[in-house]
């Protein structure tokens, strides 16, 4: 049965589309942004359909305008006593369904843009977890490559001096993104705790003995592998034996690569800016512990992978071509964890081409509007980010549990509850697709079951 379109109210496709104008103009120059807007609101004219209230009640321009944007100076000295200047933003989404939650990026390439898309997606990433957890993110254009222990901690220690007056363990819990590890979590954390005079759980990923989740580390890898498994286990199959190209060296990546270990799988390809290593061989758990160590501890560069495994065959990065090498071996499942956009419309087709089965995303939209289209048309196994990587956010949520407990669960426990969510994820993406429609589409799934819940919530909280 048709819902009738009430008078004066918009069909769902010129709303859309009216809202959609409306955004651009008010938000130039932040495509990545349009972007994440645009895959959502794709997903929603099935559901404006069945839900006018969330057209009178503006849903959409809301859930699309930030709380709150700040945007701050971040003076710092570095290690010849010279004077740096950079930008520090948190982008206060929507606080709906609970704080702000939502990582720091330290990287050049941060943007207001970048920042708002990011916070956008987590919006209905957190939503999904099924834990109570708002939408947020942060972070700066510093650049930690190359710089000290003391330059990052003085850095640190500066952005937090402005940030903590905007956050708290009840309003916003920043977490750790691209460039922001344990090293940085520590750095900020201390100087949380010397200005505010309080231990609490103000930030996520933080050390073992200060508060820390067992698993917080594994959980983007661990959670996109388990999502994946089930994604192959609504077709009658599994990981065991299949071929499965990686993306990125960083935790995310890392990670991936020890649990589709753990599943019998054999990862083939780690990447860095530098370039691609892929190894005919297989990566062991043997290999993995080597990148593990020049990442992790080295700060070194994926090329020195084929220079210590002789099989292995590096290619580096060409700016000028539209598409990588990575994506253009051949294997039956695509593991994208390095950054946004890195699987365009031509890497989408040499995938499909290959014969690839799944793409799960571990990274945050590591795929173009274009591509994601393609790996729909093509009916193959596809897991949208906000859905296939929540399994980190979903364990942030899980130390923020254990801090207000004052409790420390077992490594057993946190991976338990962490599998638990991933399938009630998949579970909440697969039945929502079909619910509206669009059997097998977890892009729809992800999108409309994350954004239900907020809608719902922002609805019963009045004009806020």
């Amino acid at each position: 049965m048709s819902v009738m379109t009430p008078p004066g109210i918009k069909t769902p496709g010129n709303y859309i589309e009216d809202v959609m104008t409306t955004v651009k103009a008010k938000n130039p120059a932040e495509p990545e942004f349009h972007q994440a807007v645009q895959e959502v609101f794709d997903s929603l004219r099935l559901v404006l359909q069945k839900h006018p209230e969330y057209r009178s009640s503006k849903i959409l321009e809301r859930i699309t305008e930030p709380e709150r944007v700040i945007m701050f100076r971040v003076p710092w000295f570095d290690d010849r006593g010279e004077i740096q200047v950079n930008r520090g933003f948190r982008i206060e989404m929507n606080s709906a369904i609970g704080p702000y939650k939502g990582g720091l990026r330290f990287h050049p390439s941060v943007n207001l843009g970048i920042l708002k898309f990011l916070a956008f997606e987590q919006v209905f990433k957190n939503s999904l977890t099924t834990l109570p957890m708002g939408g947020g993110k942060g972070g700066s254009d510093f650049d930690p490559k190359g710089k000290s222990d003391n330059e990052v901690m003085r850095f640190c220690q500066s952005f937090m001096t402005e940030l903590q007056r905007h956050i708290g363990p009840d309003t916003d819990v920043p977490a750790g993104d691209i460039g922001v590890g344990g090293r940085e979590i520590g750095f900020l954390f201390g100087q949380y705790k010397r200005l505010r005079n309080e231990f609490t759980g103000v930030l996520t990923g933080k050390g073992l003995n200060w508060g820390g989740s067992l698993i917080r580390p594994e959980a983007t890898g661990y959670g996109c592998v388990y999502f994946a498994a089930e994604m192959l286990k609504s077709k009658k199959d599994s990981l065991e034996g299949k071929l499965c190209l990686v993306s990125g060296s960083g935790n995310v990546s890392q990670y991936t690569v020890e649990k589709l270990l753990d599943l019998g799988a054999k990862p083939l390809t780690f990447s860095d800016s530098d370039g691609v290593v892929y190894d005919p061989d297989g990566i062991d758990r043997e290999k993995l512990a080597w990148v593990m160590e020049l990442k992790n501890v080295h700060r070194g560069r994926i090329r020195e992978y084929g220079e210590k495994f002789k099989k292995a065959i590096f290619m580096p990065t060409d700016i000028k071509l539209e598409h990588s090498p990575l994506w253009n071996i051949k294997a039956d499942c695509a593991f994208p964890s390095a950054t946004q956009n890195e699987i365009k419309a031509k890497d989408a087709a040499n995938l499909i081409k290959n014969g690839c089965k799944l793409v799960a995303e571990g990274a945050n939209m590591p795929s173009t509007l274009e591509a994601t289209k393609m790996f729909l048309e093509a009916g193959i196994l596809y897991g949208p980010a906000k859905a296939a990587n929540a399994g980190g956010v979903a364990t942030s949520g899980l130390e923020m549990a254990q801090n207000s407990q004052r409790l420390s669960w077992t490594r057993e426990e946190v991976d338990d509850k962490l599998h638990k969510i991933m399938i009630a994820i998949h579970k909440n993406c697969f039945e929502t697709a079909e619910k509206y429609g669009t059997p097998g589409n977890l892009v729809n799934g992800a999108n409309i079951g994350g954004f239900l819940k907020v809608a719902n919530a922002m609805l019963d909280q009045g004009l806020v």
